[in-house]
């Protein structure tokens, strides 16, 4: 298949998840493309990704990662491993943990995993938490 796009990735969406966790995943490409500094579309056959970047001192740096199967990949290890300032990690990771009532220590989550949509976002309240989060971050890093 050739790269992902947008229409692409939402329609693949729609057919292989829950209407709530399409709806989710639209919301979050919306948001995507008005705050990146670069959306990268995979080019897997199975299924698409969708990659967040925003700028900093180290370059374009992934936030987050977003399958068409209704997954995310919280790039917090990977924040860790650069020369992030670590109140921009500190003010995501606390958001995060308050956001999904999850760990995200370096013990309890020792690396960046996919995981479902389905059991991170219950209400728009945590869809618009984290986008904020987000948000947030995109600026801190770029300033």
């Amino acid at each position: 298949m050739p790269a992902w796009n947008k229409d692409n990735f939402t329609e693949h969406m729609r057919e292989n998840c829950s209407r709530e966790v399409a709806k989710v995943g639209e919301s979050i490409i919306n948001f995507s493309e008005s705050h990146a500094a670069d959306i990268s579309w995979g080019r897997g056959a199975e299924h698409g990704t969708l990659t967040y970047r925003c700028n900093s001192d180290e370059g374009h740096v992934p936030l987050f990662h977003m399958t068409s199967l209704g997954q995310l990949n919280l790039q917090i290890n990977f924040m860790r491993s650069k020369e992030i300032p670590p109140m921009v990690i500190r003010d995501v990771v606390i958001k995060l943990e308050s956001n999904f009532l999850r760990d995200y220590n370096k013990t309890a989550y020792p690396s960046d995993v996919f995981v479902p949509m389905d059991e991170l976002f219950h209400t728009q309240s945590q869809v618009d938490k984290f986008l904020k989060t987000i948000e947030g971050a995109t600026y801190r890093l770029k300033q």
